[in-house]
C-alpha cells in the first residue's frame, strides 16, 4: 500500500508533476502516494468529457450494462483488498470497510437494473382537445451533460459510487473528484472502470486539490455538479454557479426520537443498542449518524442508562482488528475540533455521562445530558462520536426539538403505533424518516437526502439518474389515434 498511484485521465492512467502523502489517522503510516494532474491535464480532461458527450448519450444500453455488471463482479472479487485499503486511509474499523464495498456492489448493480429499462418513453395522447387530434406525445430523459462528481472522505467508495453508477448508467460523462484525506479507493474505482469497453473520455478520476477547484466548479462544459460534503462549502459551490444544475447532499444532525409506546425492556434495548451503535459506527463520520436523542419523559430515565451502558461496551481501537466497534477520527485535526466542542457544553453546564477524552485522533464514545441551548453541540454537526439525551413530554414536543434544528437529513422515530408513524411523516421536516430504528438506516436505492440546510435533490441510483438527466417531449402529428 506503498506505492504511487496515478490518476485517471479520460479512461487513461496518467501522472502529474506534483504528489502528495496518504497517512493512516490510526498509526501515521505512509498508506500511498497520490499523483497531481496539472492544469493542461485537468483540462484535457474536461474537453474530453465535453467531446464525447453525445456519442455516450447514443450508447447502446447493453453497453453501459455490461460495464456496470463488470464492476459490480470486480468490486466483490476484490472487497477484502479494497476494504483494507478503506480502513487504513480513512481510519475505518475493517467490518464497517467491508459493509461499504458491500453497498458499492449494490449501487453499481441497481445501476445496472435501472440501466436496462430507463427511458423506455412515456406516451401521451394530445388528442384530449381539438387542436391535438392526431397528435401524441412521447416523452424521454436525456443527459443534462458531463457530470463533476465531489465526493467526500468518510464512504471514500461508497459515495463516489453513488456519482458514477448512475452517470454510466444514463450515458452522462463523469469527472469524479475524491476527498484528499482518501483518494486512493476512487483510483480503485477507476482501475475497475478502466477494464470496461466504456468510450474513451467519458470517465476520469482526478485528485484535484482542493484550492483548485473553484476554476473546474465554474467550467461550463460540466453543467451537472453532484457534491457531498459540508454545508458552507456545498452552498458556496451553488451560490458560484447559479445556472448549473446541482445536487448537493450535506450535513445533518440526526435525531433518534424514543416515544411512550417503546416501553417494554426489550422494546428499550433495542433502542439503546441502535443509538449506541449508529452514533459511533464510522467514528460518528456519518451524515445520518445519531447526534441528537429524543426521549418521552415516560422512558427516558430508564432508557438513558441503558444508553451509556451500551455505548460503554463499544470497542475503540486499531481499526484492522475485526473485534473494533469505533476507530479514529479521519484526522487529529477532527478529533480536536470534537474535543473542543464537547469541552465547550460542558463549561457551560452539559453533564458528560462517558467518553470526552481524546487519544490523538481518536475520540472516545461520548454521551451528554442537560445539553445547553446556545453551545455549539446543539446547533452544529459534530461528525463524530457524540450524542445528547434530552427529555421531553409527549410526541408535539418530541417532533418540535427534531425540526428545531436548522438541518433535516433524516429521523428515526421508535414507536409501534401506525398512526404515530404516519404523522411523523407528516411533522417531520427532513428527507427520511425511519421507523422503529434509528435515522442512520439507508438503502442505497432508496431517495436520500434533506430538507433545509441538509441539502438539495436526491441520491439513490434511480432519483440520481433523474438528476443527471432532463425530459424532453416528442411530438408525432397525423397518427390515427
Amino acid at each position: 500500500m506503498t506505492s504511487t498511484h496515478a490518476f485517471w485521465l479520460a479512461g487513461r492512467q496518467a501522472t502529474g508533476e506534483d504528489s502528495f502523502d496518504v497517512t493512516n489517522p490510526w498509526d501515521g503510516r505512509l498508506v500511498g502516494t497520490v499523483s497531481v494532474p496539472t492544469d493542461a491535464q485537468i483540462e484535457e480532461a474536461v474537453a474530453a468529457a465535453h467531446a464525447v458527450r453525445e456519442e455516450f448519450a447514443a450508447t447502446p444500453a447493453h453497453v453501459r450494462v455490461a460495464a456496470l455488471d463488470h464492476v459490480v463482479r470486480r468490486l466483490v472479487e476484490r472487497t477484502e483488498e479494497i476494504a483494507q485499503l478503506i480502513s487504513a486511509e480513512n481510519g475505518k474499523p475493517i467490518k464497517w470497510a467491508r459493509g461499504e464495498v458491500g453497498r458499492a456492489v449494490s449501487v453499481f448493480r441497481f445501476a445496472a437494473e435501472e440501466a436496462r429499462r430507463f427511458n423506455g418513453g412515456d406516451a401521451q395522447r394530445l388528442d384530449t382537445d381539438a387542436g391535438g387530434t392526431g397528435r401524441l406525445g412521447l416523452t424521454r430523459r436525456f443527459p443534462r451533460g458531463a457530470v463533476l462528481g465531489i465526493a467526500p472522505f468518510n464512504f471514500p467508495l461508497n459515495l463516489s459510487a453513488h456519482k458514477v453508477a448512475p452517470a454510466i448508467a444514463v450515458g452522462a460523462p463523469i469527472i469524479l473528484k475524491p476527498a484528499p484525506a482518501t483518494p486512493i479507493s476512487s483510483l480503485i474505482l477507476g482501475e475497475l472502470l478502466a477494464e470496461t469497453d466504456l468510450p474513451a473520455g467519458s470517465w476520469s478520476v482526478l485528485t484535484v486539490p482542493n484550492d483548485r477547484m473553484p476554476a473546474l466548479v465554474q467550467d461550463e462544459r460540466l453543467p451537472v455538479i453532484s457534491f457531498t460534503g459540508s454545508g458552507p462549502v456545498g452552498y458556496s459551490i451553488m451560490e458560484s454557479v447559479p445556472r448549473k444544475h446541482c445536487t448537493l447532499e450535506l450535513g445533518g444532525n440526526g435525531a433518534a426520537v424514543v416515544l411512550g409506546d417503546y416501553a417494554s425492556d426489550q422494546d428499550l434495548d433495542w433502542a439503546a443498542t441502535r443509538i449506541a451503535t449508529f452514533s459511533n459506527y464510522q467514528g460518528g463520520q456519518s451524515c445520518i449518524s445519531v447526534q441528537r436523542v429524543i426521549a418521552d419523559a415516560s422512558v427516558h430515565d430508564r432508557l438513558l442508562p441503558k444508553i451509556v451502558a451500551a455505548v460503554e461496551a463499544l470497542a475503540t481501537g486499531d481499526p484492522s482488528d475485526p473485534t473494533t466497534d469505533v476507530g479514529p477520527l479521519v484526522s487529529e485535526d477532527a478529533a480536536k475540533r470534537v474535543e473542543s466542542w464537547v469541552d465547550e457544553a460542558v463549561r457551560a453546564g452539559a453533564q458528560l455521562l462517558t467518553g470526552g477524552k481524546r487519544d490523538g485522533a481518536t475520540y472516545a464514545p461520548t454521551v451528554l445530558a442537560e445539553l445547553p441551548d446556545g453551545v455549539t453541540l446543539s446547533s452544529e454537526e459534530v461528525f463524530g462520536p457524540v450524542l445528547s439525551v434530552q427529555k421531553v413530554d409527549g410526541e408535539a414536543e418530541a417532533f418540535e426539538a427534531v425540526n428545531s434544528s436548522k438541518y433535516g437529513l433524516q429521523a428515526g422515530v421508535f414507536t409501534h403505533d401506525l398512526q404515530t408513524a404516519f404523522r411523523a411523516h407528516r411533522a417531520l421536516e427532513v428527507g427520511g424518516v425511519i421507523i422503529g430504528d434509528v435515522p442512520s438506516y439507508r438503502a442505497d436505492q432508496m431517495p436520500y437526502g434533506g430538507a433545509k440546510q441538509s441539502g438539495v435533490g436526491r441520491e439513490g441510483v434511480r432519483y440520481a439518474m433523474d438528476d443527471y438527466t432532463y425530459e424532453r417531449v416528442l411530438v408525432l402529428t397525423g397518427l390515427a389515434l
